[in-house]
């Protein structure tokens, strides 16, 4: 087993201790109680066995009986709620754990990790955890206490026959050692396929339309029988490896229970001071004495797949975290923007900005425009501080972003991005996300004044119809209506316009673009546009290639230019209509 992930799993349910304390006086209470009552039915046996049969002793022996196993049971059912209770508090702290790192992880490792492998870490990884690791240490305690607790019956009986018991124990011992030590591998393979196989079908889920669109289903369907192909190797491999050990145990307990029962007739036989009911009552300890290796053989097995899901778990909360955040608050500064010798690339040794300088002032409204893979969209994450800056600054009001809290700066700014993004809820409640608190007049004036109030009256309950993930439902245009709306109703002392109006028809794009001059009025800007057709009114254009600003001016200045940009504008511009 992994030496390193068992200190963190104590590490973890160390504030759980009292819980734990109590699980195992409750389990050797339940072992002393249940282990009691088969010297009783010894005791019940031997006044039976013999002429006259001595009823008078055997009542009170009954009502003992069962008034220790109606005990043992009351501790048993105590011990499983409270180690219930506590397996699954465990894991919904390592959730909440889980969660809150995701919130705290820096960008780069969202955008390369499948989102389905981290879904499993939440959901397949967490649940095995509880099932095997958690729920296993009763079982595991529970069957330690019975061990010891039948070895103490069985000596007190007779110590010469439980040393034929004690001889052959560590064969059991051995044999589920020898198997569990090659199945850790086994199980960390069938953790690692299953997350692959669930990150596939999000993925999957997630893009249906356009699996569909593309044809790509006979794909998908290949791809989904490799995936599952895989895992079934996987665990079949895990399972049957684990499965060896249970019946080898118990074809070594069966040596063990012949070798009691041979032992034991044969000095009943002898007259060796073992009397019948003593044997029956040494035989139901023997059989006790063997369950637990069976029962813990299973739970060796479970504890290695779940020490393989708590690998992944503790693995992922010990991910390298977003730099550490500022301490200046954004909203006391200027929204004045500054990049000073601004460099950044994703990886180390492929730039992709270098050197930038500029300075956007206060209210006024800047457009960036180029071609695909030219850094726009990056260089809008670097001013929402989604990355940091691998050279120079972005500076708020004269303040490196690295100094301020991410929150002050991420809320100075709204933003409506092309890829629209709506969760399951009313309308109304979409349109607030970013302000729940505002009134429903509030919210039906930013509708109107984002032309969505009219397509919102028109639906089955208005501002009250429930909507399906992502807007399900709606079209994509009617989507980026509500999420336009969404920045009106909170609007901000900044805006970032992401292609905020790429799925939009020409005729609503021009009453949505008088919306944003009102919006956007006194208000410093970032238009981030493909269609130039938005940008004709911003007070500068910067125009990016390649990470760099080539051009930079007003449209008037830089059609006169005849450079880059008069190159992008005319290639979307044909007799003064757009292609």
């Amino acid at each position: 087993m992994n030496k390193a992930v068992i200190k963190k799993t104590l590490s973890a349910v160390r504030g759980r201790l009292p819980a734990f304390i109590a699980v195992m006086i409750l389990a050797a209470g339940y072992a002393a109680l249940s282990l009691y009552v088969p010297l009783l039915f010894g005791d019940a046996i031997d006044s039976l066995a013999y002429s006259p049969v001595d009823f008078k002793a055997l009542l009170p022996i009954l009502f003992k009986t069962a008034a220790f196993s109606a005990a043992a049971a009351l501790l048993q059912l105590l011990l499983n709620l409270i180690n219930n209770r506590t397996a699954y508090g465990i894991t919904s702290e390592l959730r909440q754990k889980t969660f809150e790192k995701l919130n705290r992880l820096p960008l780069s490792y969202l955008d390369s990790h499948p989102s389905g492998d981290t879904l499993s870490r939440f959901t397949n990884d967490a649940e095995q955890f509880a099932d095997g690791l958690l729920l296993g240490f009763t079982q595991l305690f529970t069957g330690v206490s019975l061990i010891i607790g039948t070895l103490i019956f069985m000596l007190t009986i007779k110590p010469s026959v439980t040393a034929a018991v004690v001889l052959l124990t560590p064969v059991s011992l051995l044999t589920a050692r020898f198997i569990a030590s090659r199945t850790f591998g086994m199980f960390s393979k069938q953790t690692a396929d299953t997350a692959r196989q669930t990150a596939f079908i999000t993925e999957t889920v997630g893009e249906q339309k356009t699996v569909r669109a593309l044809g790509a289903e006979d794909d998908g369907r290949r791809r989904f029988r490799e995936y599952n192909e895989a895992l079934r190797r996987s665990s079949m491999k895990a399972t049957f490896s684990s499965s060896l050990t249970n019946p080898s145990t118990r074809c070594v307990n069966a040596v063990v229970y012949a070798a009691v029962a041979l032992t034991g007739a044969l000095t009943v036989i002898s007259g060796g001071g073992m009397t019948v009911g003593a044997l029956s009552s040494f035989l139901a300890y023997a059989n006790k004495y063997t369950k637990p290796f069976n029962e813990i053989s299973g739970v060796i097995a479970e504890l290695q797949s779940a020490l393989a899901c708590a690998e992944r778990i503790f693995g992922f909360l010990e991910l390298p975290e977003e730099p550490a955040d500022g301490t200046v608050d954004r909203a006391g500064l200027s929204d004045e923007v500054e990049i000073r010798d601004m460099s950044f690339s994703y990886i180390e040794d492929r730039p992709l900005i270098e050197h930038m300088n500029f300075t956007a002032a206060p209210g006024k409204h800047t457009a960036i425009v180029g071609p695909t893979g030219c850094g726009k969209t990056t260089f809008i994450n670097l001013l929402m501080r989604f990355y940091d800056v691998t050279g120079g600054s972005v500076c708020v009001g004269g303040t490196d972003v690295r100094d301020m809290t991410r929150r002050s700066l991420r809320t100075g700014y709204g933003m409506v991005l092309q890829e629209t993004w709506l969760r399951y809820g009313t309308v109304a409640e979409n349109i607030a996300i970013g302000r729940p608190g505002a009134s429903r007049d509030e919210i039906t004036e930013a509708a109107k004044n984002a032309h969505a109030h009219g397509f919102i009256e028109r639906l089955p309950q208005g501002y009250d119809t429930v909507i399906g993930e992502d807007g399900g439902g709606l079209s994509q245009g009617q989507k980026q209506l509500l999420c336009i709306a969404r920045v009106m109703l909170c609007r901000p002392h900044m805006l970032i316009l992401d292609e905020a109006t790429s799925s939009i028809d020409t005729m609503t794009e021009k009453k949505i673009q008088s919306a944003f001059d009102s919006l956007t009025d006194g208000r410093t800007a970032f238009i981030v546009a493909h269609r130039l057709s938005t940008v004709l009114n911003a007070d500068e254009i910067l125009v990016m290639r390649s990470g760099s600003i080539v051009e930079r001016g007003t449209h008037a200045s830089l059609m006169e230019k005849r450079g880059f940009y008069y190159g992008l504008y005319q290639s979307q511009f044909k007799q003064g209509k757009q292609i």
